[in-house]
């Protein structure tokens, strides 16, 4: 069974997150929802319908027994089982949104339970997120027994909704599951003087560095390095926060680094409703939202001390510095962005994608260069 998660025409309404990866390849939660349809369907190969400069590095398997998934929904046990059993030219649909379709999709078929967790805004990654770790979470770790949690950390709430997998360590910290479980991936590590506010999750391999203050729910994704104080956010992956300063109501890509004491506002001062960057329309939209921080595309940098205004929004591989606040929309491969905005030359953002990579034992391949080579020429 080939299972194919569709952008649905968001490619833009994510970005500048999806500006280098499909819709069902972000990370929100725990999990991405690839991971998830792995999870609930292991015997499918799963792979993307996106943008044609993206299908290199995620191209669509095609088959016989094709279904195509709108990328957008968050996949549960009920809705992996009714996809299962859509037969040919069969689309299920809720509310007026398609969930999944096998061949044409003539006929539909009506999806009676509840309405599916669905993303419709970029913001949905932060504003959602509470929900979705919870349920990924329990889709993890059900049945299954945690490792060892040191009688050095201090626990408040349940410790039963703290998880630790195969190697990971949390020492000397302060863990409260009083709203949420904290989840800690194989070979992650909160370091000693952390706090620690469920719903959390924390990446293989990632690290919460000393002293550090997090609030639910918070996402970090794999590999990542964190400190500060960290409030309702989600990292992609391969990302570094590990100073202090704030950073909140935010979403960070992969391969991106703040530098020390870089904070981003999260609220106006007049605490008025918040307007934001829309790469679908290419202009600033009403998000309905009173606290929104930065978003920024991947391969993406920030100097020492550097301050966001509330919901700027950062393209891919910028590097930005100066002593005032940057613009609240930073076009990819900016260098600047605060008195007048240079250009990051192609190759000069690549020698620095790589410089970063090369820390990981990784580097950019064929598909990673052929995404640069058709940002820089938008």
């Amino acid at each position: 069974m080939n299972i194919i998660l569709h952008d649905n025409e968001l490619h833009l309404r994510f970005a500048p997150l999806t500006l280098t990866r499909p819709v069902g390849d972000l990370r929100v939660g725990i999990l991405t929802n690839k991971e998830r349809w792995e999870k609930w369907i292991p015997e499918a190969e799963i792979s993307f319908e996106t943008e044609k400069y993206l299908s290199k590095k995620y191209p669509r398997i095609s088959g016989a027994a094709d279904i195509e998934v709108n990328a957008a929904i968050i996949p549960t046990e009920a809705i992996a089982a009714a996809i299962v059993h859509l037969e040919d030219n069969q689309i299920l649909v809720s509310e007026g949104t398609w969930i999944a379709r096998r061949g044409e999709g003539n006929q539909k078929i009506k999806w009676t339970e509840q309405h599916p967790l669905e993303l419709t805004q970029r913001w949905d990654l932060f504003q959602k997120n509470d929900e979705i770790l919870v349920a990924d979470y329990f889709l993890l770790t059900g049945g299954r027994e945690s490792q060892y949690i040191s009688t050095s950390n201090t626990i408040i709430g349940d410790p039963s909704l703290i998880f630790l997998e195969a190697g990971a360590s949390v020492e000397g910290s302060f863990l409260n599951t009083t709203s949420g479980p904290i989840y800690i991936a194989a070979d992650a590590e909160v370091m000693e003087g952390s706090m620690v506010r469920g719903p959390f999750s924390l990446g293989e391999h990632a690290v919460v560095k000393m002293g550090a203050k997090i609030y639910g729910a918070t996402t970090i994704g794999p590999y990542c390095k964190v400190g500060g104080e960290i409030s309702n956010c989600v990292f992609q992956g391969y990302s570094n926060k590990g100073h202090d300063g704030f950073l909140g109501n935010s979403l960070v890509g992969e391969w991106c680094n703040f530098g020390a004491d870089s904070n981003t506002s999260n609220l106006k001062n007049n605490y008025s409703m918040i307007r934001s960057w829309s790469y679908e329309t290419g202009t600033e939209v009403e998000t309905g939202l009173q606290f929104m921080g930065v978003c920024m595309g991947d391969h993406s940098k920030c100097a020492i001390n550097t301050m966001f205004n509330t919901a700027t929004v950062v393209g891919v591989s910028c590097n930005i510095f100066g002593g005032e606040f940057p613009k609240k929309f930073i076009p990819s491969f900016s260098w600047g962005a605060v008195n007048g905005t240079d250009q990051f030359q192609l190759e000069k953002a690549k020698e620095a994608a790589n410089a970063m990579m090369n820390r990981r034992g990784l580097e950019l391949s064929e598909g990673d260069h052929a995404i640069f080579d058709y940002l820089a020429k938008q």
